[in-house]
Parts: structure tokens; C-alpha cells; sequence
């Protein structure tokens, strides 16, 4: 049972990454001793198990869906991430996520590094994702709030006359 969030922010060090493999479906099969660490799991309680396990509710599951097309079209993202440890302390990351492949080009799952975010970056990337969570949280429908923030995004992306990735990387 995952407790509720806490207001207690873990962090890292700037020397270490936090490295996770995944399945096609977003299982998780790998996981190194930072990320176990930092999240609070064991080996064997991330092993199998989707990787949203780690998902904070302050998360817009809009950038799942940006996160989530961009790699399964076989291109790589950088994207910010709160994360929530298993004691329900939170942690920020700074994410880099590509597909893996087999010798034949097929995906074959997914591989993130995570390093520790600029703070001026968290503060800059933390009032988008509070404004997508706003318009997810208007819908009584979860599958339509996610659609509704993605919207959201991509047309405060283009009134910006930005890409998501010039976006995060301008950060």
C-alpha cells in the first residue's frame, strides 16, 4: 500500500544517476542501487513492477503521454520528473529516456538515467506542471483530464513558438 505524499523532499548527489531498464509495457527490469536507494524499494519490490510505482500525484500524467509517444517512435526525451519515494517523500529528477533495441532494430523496452535538476529549473518546470494538473483535475473523467492537459501543453508550446525539447532545455 503507497502511503501519501509528504512534503519531505529526498534528493542525490550531483555525481550519481539514477539508471532504470523497462519492459514494452513499462515493467521495470533493472533498476541500480541509486534509484533503489533514493526511492526507498528494494530489489525485488521494483522488479515487475510498473514503473509509475514511483509516479507522484503532483505529476501531470500529460507528460506521460509526451513521454510516452516520443519514445515508442523511437526518438529519445529529456523531461522533468517528480517522483515519490515509498515513505511519500518526493524527489525531482532530470530524466533522459530512449528505447532499447534488438540487433534486428525492434524496441525492446525502454532506458532512463535521471540526474539531480537545476533548482531554478525545478521552480521554472513545477508552475507548468501545476497549471496541466489544474486542467486535469477539472475533469471527472481521468483518460479526458489527461487528453485536456495534453492539449493544454501543446498549445502553450505553440503560443510559445517552442518545442517541449527547446522548452526543457532552455530551462
Amino acid at each position: 500500500m503507497k502511503l501519501p505524499p509528504t512534503n519531505n523532499e529526498r534528493t542525490f548527489s550531483e555525481d550519481e544517476i539514477i539508471v532504470s531498464k523497462t519492459d514494452l509495457s513499462g515493467h521495470i527490469t533493472y533498476a541500480n542501487r541509486v534509484f533503489l536507494d533514493v526511492a526507498l524499494y528494494t530489489e525485488s519490490e521494483v522488479l515487475g513492477s510498473p514503473h509509475s510505482l514511483v509516479r507522484h500525484p503532483e505529476m501531470p500524467r500529460s507528460i506521460f503521454i509526451l513521454l510516452w509517444d516520443t519514445i515508442q517512435e523511437k526518438h529519445e526525451i529529456f523531461a522533468y520528473v517528480k517522483n515519490m519515494a515509498k515513505n511519500g517523500d518526493f524527489y525531482w529528477v532530470f530524466a533522459h529516456v530512449t528505447p532499447s533495441y534488438a540487433a534486428n532494430g525492434e524496441i525492446t523496452g525502454f532506458h532512463s538515467n535521471r540526474r539531480l535538476p537545476r533548482r531554478d529549473a525545478i521552480e521554472k518546470v513545477d508552475s507548468l506542471y501545476r497549471e496541466l494538473l489544474a486542467e486535469e483535475n477539472k475533469h471527472d473523467d481521468r483518460k479526458q483530464g489527461m487528453n485536456a492537459g495534453y492539449d493544454k501543453l501543446v498549445a502553450l508550446l505553440k503560443d510559445s513558438g517552442t518545442s517541449y525539447d527547446e522548452f526543457v532545455h532552455s530551462l
